[in-house]
């Protein structure tokens, strides 16, 4: 007898996220919990599939908070590049609020054009940061988690199947 494996469920670095009403909408549409963590109160609609989590106001609790407990079917909204990167190493699935993924192949060079930038913004060379959200951002990212919900549904089926079968 094999043990089920836990629910899908969608994790969001909610203090600067651009796009928590999209990722709300969408877990509601597919039947996916949704925990949104941030640093301190957060307002969320009143559904059974969103639970709020303050984190605390510790230097990266809301990441740690997240990174403990994300692991394979499970995503990741994030633009933190450091949390995207562990998560990713914990087997989750993570997408920018651009709707742009982190995945083990892209995010070293992610992590490691994050850091240069950090190092010129702080000797004075860069001083612009990204460029602002766009409606097209709004519409990948909207894309992006629709399908890698369907993709982690698709594989659980599979998987399911398979040990029914062995």
């Amino acid at each position: 007898m094999t043990e089920t494996p836990a629910p899908t469920r969608i994790y969001v670095d909610a203090d600067a996220c651009p796009v928590k009403d999209e990722i709300y909408r969408v877990a509601i549409r597919h039947g996916v919990p949704v925990s949104v963590v941030a640093g301190n109160f957060i307002r969320v609609p009143q559904d059974p599939l969103i639970e709020r989590i303050a984190a605390g106001s510790g230097m990266d609790a809301a990441d740690d908070w997240i990174a403990e407990r994300a692991r394979e079917s499970d995503i990741v909204i994030t633009a933190d590049i450091p949390l995207a990167s562990r998560c990713v190493k914990a087997g989750a699935d993570v997408i920018a609020p651009n709707g742009k993924p982190f995945t083990e192949q892209s995010i070293g060079m992610t992590l490691a054009v994050r850091n240069l930038m950090t190092d010129l913004r702080s000797s004075g060379e860069i001083t612009g940061g990204p460029k602002s959200y766009s409606p097209r951002d709004r519409s990948t990212f909207l894309s992006t988690l629709d399908q890698t919900i369907r993709r982690i549904q698709r594989r659980r089926a599979e998987q399911a199947q398979a040990s029914q079968q062995g």
